[in-house]
């Protein structure tokens, strides 16, 4: 249910329809490090909200009698918006690298992206930069 929520990937070859048919500049460069990252989950999306919503406010009604059963629905409701959006954002987390590059012109840069399959660029690798807009990703 929650695979909807995942938003845009954030590798270095995935791109969105936006990005596409645009012009990227492009930059050369060297590897210096690369440190290990989590990159926080989505818990802007209702997908999880609205549906630990739902779910804690039908538990929630079964509990009591007459006004307690909407007391019951109000309380789970809002316990299952919040459980849900924990649970969202934990199912949307990625592992991400960060990624310390020295460009052919002598400047030193910072990017964090997505690990993709689960390698990670290595220190010495010649890396290419694509930037356009305010988006930027280091591909080989």
């Amino acid at each position: 249910m929650l695979a909807g929520c995942a938003g845009p990937s954030l590798t270095g070859t995935t791109y969105s329809r936006e990005e596409a048919r645009q012009v990227h500049y492009v930059r050369y460069g060297i590897v210096e490090s690369v440190t290990p990252v989590v990159i926080e989950g989505r818990t802007d999306g209702p997908v999880g909200t609205g549906a630990g919503a739902i779910v804690g406010g039908i538990a929630g009604s079964n509990v009591g009698g007459g006004s307690g059963r909407a007391v019951g629905a109000v309380l789970g409701a809002v316990a299952g918006g919040v459980l849900g959006s924990t649970i969202e954002e934990s199912a949307t987390r990625k592992q991400g690298q960060e990624i310390m590059l020295r460009l052919d012109n002598g400047e030193t840069i910072s990017l964090v992206q997505e690990v993709e399959d689960g390698q990670f660029f290595r220190p010495g690798e010649r890396v290419r930069l694509l930037q356009s807009g305010g988006t930027t990703r280091v591909t080989y």
